[in-house]
């Protein structure tokens, strides 16, 4: 029956498709999560908690300008209430909102005190706020972009009162997501002030004549469109607001949600039980970790209630112990020591954690402090799974950004739709208004006509019959041939105002001051981290804002007219239904009054077109996130900054994430943390040291006591007494590096055997086994443009230092010269460019504060400070005083003024040697003679070895004049004219040019072996006689050069140098004294007026080193059970 009917419902399973018949494979598009959305609407819903949770996203007119401080009930007039490091808070209310105002004040005090400084002095260049403030002039609109983040302004302006040209591309100047205030010129900021953010900073429009730069102003009401308005515009180069807008909001977003863990986070409760989804899945396979053995298999471990005593890991007791932690508390805090592995352990536990996941878990969250950490911690995890994704901010690393950032991803899956997401409606709606704002500019674009007198009778300024008389009337004036046809054609305006009406240029015209350029500012590395979170790709807009751009201009104007008032001009135009019986005279006063008429008409329909606009965008950058949450719900593992967390805060908690791990965690401000306990989070998982960095905050007066707001998270937890686990075995110094930490971490740091041996830790190059050493003097500070300290003449000692080591055969990229100050970080690299030797130096060269959590072999540290108050700035802070301290692995030096401070007699008097004193003791791998140095001076005298004569003779027969040298003659320029010349580089040459040629061919064959240094001991003889080969005075600081007929003046407290002939005066005959100086909390002995020499009274170390001269240690000195030299 009804065989000749085609297949309605289609075959059975064991069907057979007929021969030649194809199938089609249809895939369903991705399917929407409408939690991305319902977070947005969420937060539009009122709710009980306080005045805060109604504060704008950016702070007000009144907010910035401060101006009702006397009257408590202002919405802009808040109480602080301080941070609470010790107890529970009262609730989480009081607790929300206290973290918010802290933020909110944290980023928003400086703008308000740049624009409460520059009202108090309004025509003060920026050299009066020492260059804290920026005060940009002449500021005009120029253009409007309507781009997919919405609408922006492009504004021109002028470095007069900058004073200096700027390099944008190395300067924190006006970045990305910087909050500006604009005020007019004419009232500078007595009551008006605009609030806008910077949008986008394009370099090429920088970089312009007049620069040009564009904003998002924040509020549609609030933004301006006439180009003919003068402003001014302000900035506290010190702040960023961005970085905190997205915590803020996210804060008052925690009040319309659960808020779990808020019974530790809130309430200080101290017991901590394991989350919910582990007490459900107890039994995990631990075999990531642990070795199974035929005892013991670890494949399947109820880790809740049965963990392994004993088993066999290549973790440590205290990591296991921390594992545990992490794997069974639903609040994990962890403590990592400098060199104890936090990211070798966070990664571990990351691995059994995926090990033991099930195919439908949500992503695993991961993020830190620094763009840098979290590479780090993405290139751990990939090593055992590379289904991860890092969202947000400008990865360095090649791998993660080709392969796994949203933006390459997304690239590489062309068809990204998904059915019913708000991006295409959003996105036709901002088509069409686009439209719209184009017809409402277009009386603005540059033309060569004035008005459009129709246009002025369509909006009501001119009635029919003005208009009409405008036009009959231009028409007579050609008609009796009183003016030329075509401006008649043009424009009736044009014969109507004839001379009066005056050309306006589009744009600014460019200016020339003939400044100088910016010095470069050092900082700005810093916020560039914090820029890229707000320029990344994954928001489309990436430097340059995307959407088409309307020009505006005024084209053409009249010349201002004294005598002639506004109700004067009303008048005529009320009166005179015929213009042409408008005196010549007031003409020009009624064109500019019909022109800034026009302008109000047209900035009303503007406004109202650019608040339906921002609303659509916002409606699209849902729909974007409803796009990418089909993309990062497909991995495993999602990175990023915790100010990414923020900003991607809605997106995240659409994946319903179950866990959370934060590293760097006790350097971050609590309020980024907080906000990571979304509703779905059952365990949060705290890895961090807060004995090292604590967080920064822009206004350092809320790192007071009497607000504590830079005590993170992290640290109020263990304040609090919650369970904690410490890492306890340091695998990256040296014992006798390890020991300075003592004070800080008492007994509780072990060194793991690694450490211990020389062949993973050798000795430094050409210090005969002083791996440590601190060098005092009274040289003096001083400070900066930027009240930054610096200190000349211990930048040139160090640099010396630096080249000395170089030339023992040391990389550069082993050395990292760290210092507190962005002061002395300038004369560092100063100085090591004016080094020829050193002109291709690739060591770090970083303060103190952006160096946490890295290490290198050999790091010199610089103090800086040195005054007759007694003031030591950062060196009074233990905790940055922990991380300079705790970042070398094989050498660690020390140079400052160690003549302040408490005495600490007794202690000298116990200690067998002392590692500081005025010179710095350096010994000749060819002779063991020990060399003095105490001035940068004194490293012109020798070359990385000493002083002795060589009595050698070179290859074409003449003597060799160089002082003693371990290389061989054959790889040495002769200086005299002997037509003999080695190591292809031609007597002809300078002796300056033989020398860094031939330092280029070592550089060329430099070994690449960087876990020792035995691979240098080849090439250490063609560096020193490469460096033995320079005049001084190409070795020196220009600074240093000193005149054959003049002696260079040395302090009194200086230490005059000598050579000791003598092998076994031990490794730095350095004598007691004392003084001592206070470094944090701790005390650093320091050496007065010394003569040291071979006197036998000279105290000798433990174990005696002797160095050969094939520069090799027989035997290494035991530091590990020393007292610190930093003890109190």
């Amino acid at each position: 029956m009804n065989e000749g009917l085609s297949e309605r419902f289609g075959r059975s399973r064991n069907a057979i498709r007929p021969a030649g018949e194809s199938a089609e494979l249809w895939v369903l598009p991705p399917q929407l999560n409408l939690h991305v959305r319902q977070y947005f609407e969420d937060g539009k819903n009122p709710v009980d908690g306080g005045a805060w949770l109604e504060r704008p996203e950016f702070p007000s007119s009144g907010e910035i300008l401060d101006v009702d401080t006397n009257s408590s009930t202002s919405s802009d007039i808040v109480e602080l209430v301080a941070n609470k490091p010790v107890g529970a808070w009262q609730s989480k209310e009081v607790y929300l909102s206290a973290m918010y105002e802290l933020l909110r004040e944290d980023a928003v005090r400086p703008l308000r005190q740049a624009v409460s400084a520059v009202r108090g002095t309004p025509a003060a260049s920026e050299d009066a706020f020492n260059s804290t403030i920026g005060i940009y002039t002449k500021v005009h609109i120029c253009a409007i972009t309507c781009s997919n983040r919405g609408l922006a302004h492009r504004v021109t302006f002028s470095l007069e009162r900058v004073g200096k040209m700027i390099r944008w591309e190395q300067s924190k100047r006006l970045i990305s997501g910087g909050i500006v205030a604009l005020t007019p010129a004419d009232d500078m900021f007595q009551k008006k002030a605009i609030i806008a953010t910077v949008a986008a900073r394009p370099l090429e429009v920088l970089m312009q004549n007049p620069p040009e730069i564009d904003l998002f102003i924040a509020r549609a009401e609030e933004m301006e469109l006439d180009p003919a308005v003068d402003w001014v515009m302000v900035e506290n180069r010190s702040g960023f607001y961005e970085a905190n807008r997205h915590t803020l909001t996210a804060l008052q977003h925690m009040m319309r949600e659960p808020f779990p863990l808020a019974e530790h986070l809130v309430s200080a409760q101290r017991n901590v039980p394991s989350p919910e989804y582990r007490l459900q899945h107890p039994v995990v396979d631990m075999t990531p970790v642990l070795r199974n053995n035929k005892h013991e298999t670890y494949d399947n471990v109820d880790i809740v209630s049965r963990w392994p005593s004993q088993p066999s890991s290549d973790l440590d007791a205290s990591q296991l112990a921390a594992l545990r932690r992490i794997l069974t508390k639903q609040l994990a805090l962890i403590q990592g020591p400098p060199g104890c592995g936090k990211t070798f352990v966070s990664a571990k536990a990351v691995e059994v954690i995926l090990k033991n996941r099930a195919p439908d878990d949500p992503p695993l969250i991961v993020a830190c402090q620094t763009n840098h950490a979290v590479d780090q911690m993405l290139r751990k995890i990939g090593e055992f799974d590379k289904n991860f994704l890092r969202l947000g901010g400008r990865s360095k690393d090649k791998d993660i950004k080709e392969n796994h950032t949203l933006h390459k991803i997304k690239q590489k899956n062309a068809d990204n739709a998904v059915a019913g997401c708000l991006k295409p409606s959003a996105t036709k709606k901002m088509r069409d208004l686009r439209k719209d704002i184009a017809i409402v500019l277009s009386p603005l674009e540059p033309k060569k006509v004035p008005l459009d007198y129709r246009m002025l009778e369509k909006i009501g300024l001119l009635t029919p019959k003005q208009a009409d008389s405008l036009e009959a009337g231009a028409s007579e004036w050609v008609q009796d041939n009183r003016t030329n046809p075509n401006e008649a054609r043009t424009s009736p305006f044009t014969v109507w105002l004839g001379s009066t009406l005056t050309s306006v240029p589009p744009k600014q015209q460019p200016e020339e001051f003939g400044f100088e350029y910016e010095e470069t500012d050092l900082a700005f590395e810093q916020l560039r981290e914090l820029e890229a979170e707000n320029t990344a790709r994954d928001d489309e807009d990436f430097e340059t804002l995307d959407g088409p751009s309307f020009t505006l201009a005024d084209n053409f104007t009249c010349r201002k007219v004294t005598g002639v008032s506004e109700a004067k001009v009303q008048n005529h135009l009320q009166k005179e239904q015929n213009l042409w019986k408008i005196p010549e005279a007031v003409r020009g006063e009624v064109y500019r009054y019909l022109q800034a008429e026009t302008k109000k008409h047209l900035l009303q329909s503007f406004r109202e077109k650019a608040k339906q606009y921002n609303d659509q965008a916002a409606r699209r950058k849902t729909g974007l996130w409803e796009e990418n949450e089909t993309v990062l719900k497909k991995h495993r593992i999602i990175g990023m900054t915790t100010t990414g967390f923020s900003k991607y805060r809605g997106l995240i908690a659409a994946l319903k994430p179950k866990i959370v791990l934060i590293e760097e965690a006790a350097e971050t401000l609590e309020p980024p943390v907080t906000v990571t306990a979304l509703p779905s989070v059952q365990h949060l998982i705290l890895v961090g040291d807060h004995r090292q960095l604590r967080p920064s905050c822009a206004v350092k007066a809320l790192e007071d006591p009497q607000w504590a707001f830079n005590i993170s998270l992290f640290e109020r937890m263990v304040q609090n007494g919650l369970e904690f686990d410490i890492l306890t075995k340091q695998r990256r110094m040296i014992p006798e590096v390890r020991r300075l930490l003592q004070p800080i971490y008492k007994n509780l740091i072990e060194d793991h055997a690694s450490v211990k041996h020389s062949a993973n830790r050798p000795d430094v190059p050409g210090m005969g086994g002083v791996n440590s050493f601190f060098f005092t003097h009274q040289w003096p500070e001083q400070l900066d443009d930027q009240m930054s300290a610096f200190n000349v003449d211990e930048a040139e000692m160090i640099v010396g230092f630096v080249e000395y080591l170089v030339y023992n055969g040391v990389e550069t990229k082993d050395i990292t010269i760290l210092t507190f100050y962005n002061g002395q970080r300038k004369q560092f690299l100063s100085k090591l460019r004016q080094r020829p030797s050193l002109s291709g130096y690739t060591g770090p060269v970083v303060t103190v504060d952006s160096y946490q959590g890295e290490e290198n072999k050999i790091v010199i540290l610089s103090l800086v400070r040195s005054n007759n108050k007694l003031k030591i700035g950062f060196l009074s802070v233990d905790n940055r005083v922990c991380v300079a301290l705790s970042r070398a692995q094989c050498g660690f030096y020390m140079f400052g003024n160690g003549n302040k401070g408490p005495k600490a007699e007794d202690r000298l008097k116990s200690e067998p040697l002392s590692r500081v004193s005025t010179t710095l003791p350096v010994r000749c791998s060819v002779h063991d003679n020990r060399t003095l140095i105490g001035s940068s001076t004194d490293w012109d005298k020798i070359t990385g070895g000493c002083e002795l004569k060589c009595t050698g003779t070179l290859p074409c027969g003449h003597a060799c004049e160089l002082t003693c040298h371990p290389f061989d003659h054959d790889v040495i320029n002769c200086v005299q004219r002997c037509g003999r010349g080695v190591a292809n580089i031609t007597n002809a040459q300078p002796r300056e040019h033989q020398l860094f040629d031939a330092l280029e061919v070592v550089r060329s064959h430099a070994s690449s072996n960087s876990d020792s240094w035995k691979s240098f001991a080849e090439e250490e003889p063609l560096r020193y006689a490469i460096a033995a080969s320079a005049p001084p005075s190409q070795r020196a600081s220009p600074e240093k050069r000193v005149s054959p007929t003049k002696t260079l003046a040395k302090p009194a407290t200086k230490v005059s140098r000598r050579v000791e002939l003598q092998p076994n005066l031990g490794i730095d005959g350095a004598a007691s004294s004392t003084g001592g100086s206070r470094l944090g909390s701790m005390f650093i002995d320091d050496l007065a007026t010394l003569s040291v020499s071979g006197d036998s009274s000279v105290k000798q170390s433990t174990k005696q080193v002797t160095v050969g001269a094939n520069g090799k240690n027989t035997e290494r000195e035991d530091w590990s059970n020393r007292a610190s030299l930093l003890d109190d």
